[in-house]
């Protein structure tokens, strides 16, 4: 409902009355009316009747209740008949009809907006031969772990139905608003942050400057990442423009110190299956799929390595590499529990055939004349590619093996002891944790489960807890000193209009800092204590994984005889669903159990609204989400898949 307030009629009520407007306004309140008392010795209601006429507020103004009585019979009768009075008033009637109009209006316009999206608005990842009014959600508000949503195909089948039903649906927001959803919707810290800093700075230009977010942000990040390479942070707006940073600051370096030549072919060494975004540099960081190969300009520059996958399957956890690398990594490989996977000191075997399939694939790569500029990975988690899991074993190794580090365990043991040279070796490595970092995996970077140090890493998406874009890349000094000299040209000239944009940059803070003490909280405690075995080896120094989502209810999924593997690490839980027809993006294995899920089953049952990847069902939640709301989430999806 639109909300009404009534205003302050005493000494200093302007002030008052306009405050609590600002408040509620902040927070996301449709204050649709004010109601005041008219009085004629400060005036409120003449000053603020113009204020909010201003602000296209209607109000009104009624006389103030008479003075109170002694004699309790007699008040209560004069506070009847001014009741009464007031009740009938002009100014109370056309209130009432300006009220009840203005909600009439607001659920018209909102069942109007599904056709309105499909005159005005192209979507984001989709093919709008299939779109119609009736498959567009209306986001009408969100708040927390919800969405309050409108569709016009679900009214219709309510219609006929005796109750009468809302025409809001709560629906848990299971993607985290595509990864970014980090302290709840509708944060009210998050919103008087990002007021704050409109008011003390909107927006300053960052050429040659600082302002006080933008370094605390920057020392922030260089502190808690804990990396010994890293010294320098470079803004831009989301994470493909800062993976684009990240490629020209690695190819830059890689270039100067090999005397490579803009007409030479310098390549990225990364992943099969891996995403770095959407601009035409980021894209050609992938290998040829779905998501680029019908882009005009796309080359594909770079060579990709296939890998082990991380899967639990029927109760147990595998290590599955590809059928291609059976022969030199050997087969699928069994564990007792997730810990035992990231416990990568134990798994001498793995690690020495992974060192030599490596090694030999980068000698025979560079035999061919492959000249590489970086290696880009996603750390423990592919996102868009699929939400696959690849091996922490195999990703440290493949960067020790870029580096040409000793393959013997001990001396890379050794060398990560005494603290690894501060330049970088081989070629730059650059983690894109746009996805993984930043407490998504459980704690603040994804590079700890690799226990190794990239040269330049980036980070976005739940940086600002959800609320504004805003990406980090930050660097080693020994990548900073590859742009130095006194031609200008030689410089990094890039950037945005909003380059470092306080507002986003004071957000950010207040949402590292609420993360990082969510981060100690009694509920993620829970979460640890509910996926620790503590089975494992002497001298164990990874972290141990974990995750939100209950071991019982993984595990139990992993057994549904639908539901190929799973697995879950932080606020991530991850199911591949079978299909005949082969796996990946364009596989439609998953939208059935999507829309069941978001169409809601028995009375009082939580809609989940949620994304697939082919035939891949991802849930995520917040690091606000409570043990109840995840519960009622899980009992949702066995329920739905149990169909």
């Amino acid at each position: 409902m639109p909300t009404f307030l009534v205003g302050d009629h005493r000494l200093g009520g302007i002030g008052s009355t306009i405050s609590a407007w600002e408040s509620l306004h902040i927070r996301g309140y449709n204050v649709q009316s004010v109601g005041l008392f008219a009085e004629g010795r400060y005036e409120n209601a003449a000053y603020l009747k113009d204020y909010f006429a201003e602000r296209n507020i209607s109000s009104f103004s009624i006389p103030p209740p008479p003075d109170p009585v002694a004699d309790p019979r007699e008040d209560v009768k004069a506070m009847s008949s001014y009741y009464d009075d007031a009740s009938i008033s002009n100014e109370v009637d056309t209130f009432v009809d300006s009220f009840m109009q203005a909600h009439d209006k607001r659920i018209e316009d909102l069942r109007s907006m599904p056709k309105q999206a499909t005159e005005a608005i192209w979507h984001p990842f989709m093919q709008h031969s299939e779109r119609n009014e009736n498959n567009v959600v209306a986001m009408e508000s969100a708040y927390g772990d919800y969405f309050q949503t409108y569709t016009k195909q679900k009214e219709s089948s309510q219609a006929s139905g005796e109750a009468e039903t809302a025409l809001l649906q709560p629906a848990f927001d299971a993607s985290a608003s595509w990864w970014t959803q980090g302290l709840g919707h509708g944060n009210p810290q998050l919103a008087l942050t990002a007021a704050h800093a409109a008011g003390k700075y909107g927006h300053v230009m960052f050429a040659g400057a600082v302002h006080e977010p933008a370094l605390t942000l920057a020392q922030t990040l260089i502190q808690r990442m804990d990396n010994p390479r890293l010294s320098k942070v470079f803004y831009t707006d989301n994470g493909s423009t800062g993976m684009e940073v990240a490629v020209k600051m690695a190819l830059r370096a890689a270039s100067k110190r090999n005397g490579w030549s803009p007409e030479d072919n310098v390549e990225i060494l990364g992943l099969i299956g891996s995403y770095h975004g959407d601009t035409m540099g980021t894209m050609d960081c992938s290998e040829p799929s779905i998501f680029n190969k019908k882009v005009e300009w796309y080359q594909g520059r770079g060579h990709w390595l296939d890998f082990p996958q991380v899967k639990l399957r029927d109760g147990q956890w595998i290590v599955e590499p590809p059928k291609s690398l059976h022969k030199a990594v050997g087969k699928t490989r069994t564990f007792n529990s997730l810990e035992e996977i990231f416990d990568l000191e134990a798994r001498r075997a793995d690690w020495g055939r992974y060192r030599s399939y490596l090694d030999a694939e980068l000698w025979h790569l560079r035999q061919q004349g492959h000249k590489f500029g970086a290696l880009i990975m996603e750390p423990v988690i592919l996102g868009a590619g699929g939400m696959m899991f690849a091996d922490p074993l195999f990703q440290r190794c493949l960067v020790d093996a870029v580096r040409g580090i000793d393959p013997n365990m001990d001396s890379a043991r050794a060398m990560d002891a005494q603290g690894a040279d501060k330049d970088w070796q081989g070629m730059p490595v650059i983690f894109d944790e746009v996805f993984t970092g930043l407490y998504r995996l459980g704690r603040f970077d994804a590079a700890g489960f690799l226990g190794t140090d990239p040269d330049i890493v980036v980070n976005a998406k739940l940086l600002t807890g959800g609320l504004l874009p805003l990406c980090t890349t930050t660097a080693s000094e020994a990548i900073f000193e590859a742009f130095l000299s006194a031609d200008k040209s030689d410089a990094l000239l890039h950037g945005h209009s909003y380059t470092a944009h306080a507002i986003g940059c004071s957000v950010a803070n207040e949402s590292l800092s609420t993360m990082a003490s969510i981060s100690q909280s009694d509920d993620w405690e829970g979460f640890r204590k509910d996926w620790t075995t503590s089975v494992l080896t002497d001298g164990h120094t990874n972290p141990t994984p974990w995750s939100m989502w209950s071991k019982s209810f993984v595990e139990t999924v992993s057994r549904r005889p639908n539901v190929e593997s799973v697995f879950a690490i932080g606020s991530v839980f991850a199911m591949s669903l079978k299909d005949p027809a082969g796996s990946g993006y364009a596989s439609t294995a998953a939208t059935g159990l999507r829309d069941r899920l978001f169409t809601g089953g028995q009375s009082g049952e939580p809609v989940i609204h949620s994304r697939v990847l082919g035939n891949v069902l991802y849930l995520m939640g917040a690091m606000t989400c409570t043990p109840e709301t995840l519960k009622g989430v899980e009992e949702t999806v066995l329920r739905a898949l149990d169909v």
